[in-house]
């Protein structure tokens, strides 16, 4: 099967089909033999001849080409190619997943000028913390910067309004600005309404030295980066202390903000995390039997797919030492640029919030570290068909984002 690594895009007038495993040639009156040796399986095609090539998916690959290319029928819009094309290629895959990443890569060589308009892609929401601002702030945007970057991007979110009731909420429980201008602080400066309610430190009017704002500055990258856990910490000890001191209203207040914590964090996904140190395994049927396939996503991009065989073989190896044997195959470092992230995270944003995604999806924790158990029972129900585990958090659990590394 191919790598979906990223390659050089070619020029429209020079695209390859070497990406794709299986070609044909055709000729109009001699289709017959062919439409029968084509798979009627899910697969991504691509046929060649005068003009542009047509390139696309399709869940029945016979069926396609059969009314793409077979006789016109009288008195029908329907497109027909079939004295446009010469060559027919394409490669069966086993998921919508494998279709869309192949998809994605062929179409990038192909037209590299309009790829993105003709896959739809829409950039992720993400969160993003300013710091190379002098007054870091937070916003919500959909463009990643450039590599080396100081700046922190959380995501992906299914929507930028999702995106932005989460930010917002959060910096309820901090004092960080929230206004997006660049700040030259002047003490005759009036301030603005989060300053007048105590919401803000107000560095604009130097109503904090800048040793306290990035202080709070810090406790928002701390909290975004511990998916909440290091103000409940704060917010646990601050209670207890106001237990132990009889402040029973100071107590009570403190818990109404815990509570009001739980509540925010049991509705976002488990898939939000920062997304530079974002791992994710993703388990989809295989087109081989006795296969799944595993595709990596880190690095903003994925790498894949790998083969894994089901069936018992003479090796002694566990699945658990296969998987992870086959999860550091899938770890290749590459440069790639701020776009190819961009439109990886959106790929993976699309198959994860579609109401039913095939596959299963397994994330690294702050340590990097895998739950190969989860993973292989996933395997088995992904091999056998059955329902996909739930990735969505009860509203007793907490998101854990990877901290970021020292």
């Amino acid at each position: 099967m191919p790598s979906f690594s990223i390659e050089v895009a070619l020029p429209a007038s020079h695209y390859n089909i070497s990406v794709l495993a299986q070609t044909a040639p055709f000729c109009p009156g001699q289709e017959l033999e062919l439409f029968t040796q084509l798979p009627a399986r899910p697969a991504v095609f691509l046929l060649r001849g005068a003009g542009d090539p047509y390139v696309s998916k399709t869940a029945n690959l016979r069926r396609r080409i059969e009314r793409l290319l077979g006789e016109p029928q009288e008195q029908t819009k329907r497109l027909n190619l079939r004295h446009r094309v010469q060559e027919i290629a394409y490669t069966v895959t086993g998921s919508e997943l494998e279709s869309q990443l192949l998809l994605y890569r062929l179409l990038r060589q192909t037209f590299p000028n309009n790829y993105i308009a003709r896959l739809r892609i829409r950039f992720a929401p993400l969160v993003m913390l300013h710091f190379e601002n002098a007054y870091p702030r937070a916003s919500v945007t959909t463009r990643l910067g450039r590599a080396g970057s100081k700046n922190a991007y959380y995501g992906p979110f299914p929507s930028r309004v999702a995106a932005e009731k989460f930010s917002s909420d959060s910096l309820d429980f901090f004092k960080m600005r929230r206004c997006v201008d660049d700040l030259s602080p002047d003490p005759a400066f009036p301030g603005c309404v989060y300053s007048e309610m105590k919401m803000c430190l107000a560095p604009c009017f130097k109503g904090c030295t800048e040793a306290e704002y990035q202080a709070e500055v810090a406790r928002v990258e701390a909290f975004f980066s511990s998916g909440g856990e290091s103000l409940m910490s704060e917010l646990s000890h601050e209670r207890d202390r106001a237990s132990a001191e009889l402040a029973f209203e100071e107590a009570a207040v403190v818990h109404g903000k815990m509570e009001k914590l739980k509540s925010l964090f049991a509705q976002v996904p488990e898939i939000i995390r920062r997304i530079d140190l974002l791992r994710a395994l993703l388990v989809q049927p295989s087109a081989e039997p006795g296969c799944v396939s595993l595709f990596h996503f880190h690095d903003g991009r994925f790498v894949g797919p790998f083969q894994l065989r089901i069936e018992a073989t003479a090796e002694s190896q566990s699945m658990e030492s296969r998987v992870e044997s086959a999860i550091i195959s899938l770890s290749e470092r590459q440069t790639t640029s701020a776009l190819e992230r961009m439109e990886h995270l959106a790929l993976l944003k699309r198959w994860y919030y579609r109401s039913r995604p095939s596959g299963e999806i397994f994330l690294a924790d702050q340590r990097g570290v895998w739950p190969f158990r989860r993973i292989v029972r996933g395997i088995g129900r992904v091999y056998r068909g059955e329902k996909i585990e739930s990735t969505s958090f009860s509203a007793t659990e907490t998101v854990q984002f990877p901290s970021q590394p020292s």
